[in-house]
């Protein structure tokens, strides 16, 4: 076999590979398309049901807002109150250490 011969024969394989992997695309388009023909389209009722979900899921998901919402003030107040008695606990240490100063200078 020469080259040219051989240079031929690699051409008809690319081709062959070429085509198998265009039969497979078709076949499996072909089965898809099979496939969405024998389960039909969805109903109305089918619709709704989802849609009746996706309302369900989207008010749960507000209802989630509003109480992360809430947990998050609440958070705030409690650092705040934290804030109040941390600076309220300074206040008394310092009165504290003033009256054991002047019991001790006396």
């Amino acid at each position: 076999m020469n080259l040219k011969g051989f240079y031929h024969l690699i051409k008809e394989i690319e081709m062959t590979v070429k085509t198998t992997k265009q039969l497979q695309k078709v076949a499996m388009i072909s089965l898809v398309a099979g496939l969405i023909g024998l389960t039909g389209c969805a109903t109305t009722g089918d619709r709704d049901k989802l849609q009746a979900q996706i309302d369900s899921v989207s008010a749960e998901a507000s209802a989630a807002r509003a109480e992360a919402a809430e947990a998050k003030a609440m958070a705030a107040e409690a650092v705040s109150i934290a804030n109040e008695a941390n600076a309220t606990s300074a206040e008394t240490e310092m009165k504290i250490d003033r009256m054991f100063k002047k019991a001790m200078y006396k």
